[in-house]
C-alpha cells in the first residue's frame, strides 16, 4: 500500500512531464517512444486508413502475455498518459519485477487518425469499438492480428467516459469507471470474466483509499461487435478502463488514479493473487449513471419561445480542437425540470431571471460562455476551463 501512497502524493513528479493536456497524437508520443526506457522497444504493428503508424511498444520476457491498447477512440488520451507512465516508473518504483513475469504488448494509439483530428471515430467514421466482427477498417484488423499471433492471457481496452457520468446513488462523479465485459447475451460468469472481476474488485479496493465513491462499473450488455465483449467471448481475460471526471477537464488526477490502476491489475496478474471469489464484492460497485452535467443552473426564471418559466438549465462542454488546443465550449443541452440531475458546478437562481450577454436567445445548443442571474455575472471559462 506504501507504493500507491508514495504515488498519490508524489505523482507531479512521477508523471511523463511533456505529455500533457487532452489533445494526443502520433506527434506527440513519437519523442517519447524514442527514448523508452531500458527493456522497452517499439515497431510499427501496421497503419491506419490515412497511412500513419500505428506503434506497438513491447516489454518483458515473461509467460504471462498481456495486450493493453488506448485510444480505439481517438479523443480518449488519458490511459495514453498513464500508458506511459507506467512504462517510465517501473524501474523508478522498484516493481520493474514485472517484466521478469509478463510478457507486454501496449499500442498506445489505435487510432492515430482520430486521435490526430480529436475525434471518436476513424478515419472513414468508423466507431472501431462496433467493428470486431466486420473488421472492415485497417485499425481493427491491425489490433486482430496482434491479438491472433500473440495470443494475450490479459487484455486491457483502455478508454475515456464523458463527465456526463456519475456513481449510482450518489451526486459524485464517476472518476474511473471498470467492467469485466459479457462475453454472451446471457452474461455468464465465466473463469475468465470472473478472473477480471477479481482484478476490478482489487483496484476497487484500492482506490477507495483516495478516492472514495468516485468508482463505477459500466454496463454489462453484451455486444459482440464490441472489442472487449469479442475477446471475452474468445477465452481471454478482458477488462474495460474508463477515465472519468473528477475535478480537472485536462484529467490529469484522473492519470494519476489510471496509472494507480494499471499498477494494481498488473501487480494482481504477475504475481498471480487475482482474488478468487470476487463476483459478489465486483457487483458490490455501483454503476455509473449519465445523471451529471458539467454545470447545472436551479430554479432560474427564462423565457423560452416567448413564454417565460421557472426551469432547470443544463450546460455541456462541447469539446472543440482549436490551432492544436482543446477548447472547452459551454452550450445550453437541456431546458427542464431535472430534479433527477446533478453537475459539476451547480448554480441555484433562486427563481432570479436568466439573461446571456447581448440578450441572446435561450435556446438548445447556445453557446452560454457569460451569464446574468438578476444583476450578478457568471462567467463559464474559468482556469482555461480546466476546473470549475
Amino acid at each position: 500500500m506504501q507504493l500507491y501512497q508514495d504515488i498519490h502524493l508524489n505523482f507531479s513528479n512521477l508523471k511523463v512531464q511533456n505529455l500533457n493536456g487532452r489533445y494526443i497524437a502520433n506527434s506527440h508520443i513519437l519523442p517519447i517512444l524514442n527514448r523508452l526506457p531500458n527493456g522497452f522497444s517499439y515497431e510499427i504493428a501496421g497503419r491506419s486508413e490515412r497511412d500513419q503508424p500505428i506503434f506497438a511498444i513491447k516489454a518483458g520476457n515473461g509467460p504471462i502475455k498481456i495486450l493493453i491498447w488506448s485510444q480505439m477512440h481517438g479523443n480518449e488520451s488519458t490511459c495514453t498518459k498513464a500508458l506511459f507512465d507506467f512504462i517510465f516508473n517501473l524501474e523508478n518504483l522498484g516493481i520493474s519485477s514485472v517484466l521478469k513475469h509478463c510478457s507486454f504488448i501496449i499500442i498506445p494509439i489505435l487510432n492515430p487518425d482520430g486521435a490526430n483530428n480529436y475525434n471518436r471515430l476513424n478515419a472513414k467514421g468508423i466507431d472501431l469499438n462496433r467493428d470486431a466482427q466486420s473488421l472492415t477498417q485497417s485499425e481493427s484488423l491491425v489490433l486482430r492480428t496482434i491479438f491472433n499471433t500473440f495470443k494475450p492471457e490479459f487484455c486491457f481496452n483502455m478508454h475515456d467516459q464523458r463527465s456526463i457520468y456519475c456513481v449510482a446513488g450518489t451526486k459524485n462523479s464517476a472518476g474511473l469507471s471498470f467492467l469485466a465485459p459479457s462475453q454472451d447475451k446471457e452474461r455468464s460468469i465465466s473463469s475468465n470474466r470472473k478472473q477480471a472481476m477479481g482484478i476490478i474488485s482489487e483496484i476497487n479496493n484500492v482506490l477507495q483509499l483516495f478516492i472514495p465513491n468516485h468508482i463505477s462499473r459500466f454496463d454489462d450488455s453484451f455486444n459482440i461487435n464490441c472489442v472487449g465483449d469479442q475477446f471475452q467471448s474468445l477465452g481471454v481475460t478482458t477488462i474495460l478502463f474508463e477515465a472519468g471526471h473528477i475535478s480537472d477537464y485536462n484529467r490529469e488526477d484522473t492519470r494519476k488514479y489510471m496509472f494507480m490502476s494499471l499498477l494494481i491489475a498488473i501487480n494482481c496478474i504477475s504475481l498471480r493473487i487475482v482474488p478468487k471469489d470476487a463476483v459478489e464484492s465486483y457487483h458490490d460497485i455501483p454503476e455509473n449513471k449519465p445523471l451529471l452535467f458539467d454545470v447545472l443552473i436551479k430554479n432560474a426564471s427564462v423565457e423560452v419561445d416567448g413564454t417565460t418559466k421557472i426551469a432547470d438549465v443544463g450546460i455541456l462542454y462541447e469539446e472543440v480542437l482549436i490551432e492544436k488546443q482543446i477548447q472547452f465550449i459551454p452550450k445550453i443541452s437541456v431546458i427542464d425540470n431535472l430534479k433527477d440531475y446533478s453537475a459539476h458546478r451547480l448554480i441555484d437562481a433562486k427563481f432570479e431571471n436568466l439573461s446571456l450577454k447581448n440578450n441572446k436567445k435561450i435556446e438548445l445548443e447556445a453557446v452560454i460562455s457569460e451569464f446574468f442571474i438578476k444583476s450578478s455575472r457568471f462567467t463559464l471559462f474559468i482556469n482555461n476551463n480546466l476546473h470549475l
